[in-house]
């Protein structure tokens, strides 16, 4: 009887260890998490007449309408020329909706261009049929790799953040780089962006 009672337990224990060893695969193999889907939102600049450098820039979930996130934003150089959505380098993006091309961390444009995070727009033709807007992107000051440089004294540093002065562009769209680092977190985690639409 204490034979056959080892017996039985030794093919218990087998049975268990057998089943261990038979789920444990199934759980290792769980696929993760699925990547940010592009298309789930879409971006609105929203112009401000008074002042273009104080303009809004919304994430905004595709089909509810829920914004998702809110920054200050400008576009253009201010003044009239800087509302004339034909003037080019000077005037703000002109209204309407524009595909959103593609977008990076690591932009090395020098110190003419633009650095870091961007994010890269259609071309646009004004209103007055003619006139295209080019090289069209959202971005900020900084480096190539997202940092800061050290400030510069009396002049503007191209890859430095200097202050409310850097909201001013020439028809780009611009954020402050804790805002579009903080953008792109966001597009990241509810899905990518495919289109800007440009209103006032």
């Amino acid at each position: 009887m204490g034979t056959h009672i080892r017996t039985a337990s030794l093919a218990a224990t087998a049975a268990l260890t057998g089943a261990l060893a038979t789920a444990a695969p199934a759980h290792a193999a769980e696929p993760p998490a699925p990547a940010a889907r592009d298309g789930g939102t879409y971006l609105l600049f929203d112009k401000n007449q008074r002042d273009p450098s104080a303009s809004r820039l919304r994430l905004v979930q595709t089909g509810t309408g829920r914004v998702l996130a809110d920054y200050r934003s400008g576009s253009g150089q201010g003044g009239t020329a800087g509302r004339d959505e034909c003037a080019r380098s000077q005037g703000w993006l002109p209204d309407g909706t524009y595909q959103v091309l593609s977008h990076t961390t690591r932009k090395k444009g020098g110190r003419d261009g633009i650095n870091g995070y961007a994010i890269r727009v259609a071309d646009k033709v004004c209103r007055d049929g003619r006139t295209q807007r080019t090289a069209l992107f959202l971005h900020s000051e900084m480096r190539p790799d997202g940092t800061q440089a050290a400030a510069l004294p009396g002049r503007d540093n191209p890859y430095r953040w200097d202050g409310d002065v850097d909201y001013r562009s020439l028809g780009c769209v611009k954020l402050a780089p804790a805002d579009i680092k903080h953008l792109f977190a966001e597009a990241q985690q509810h899905g990518w962006p495919t289109s800007l639409k440009v209103v006032k």
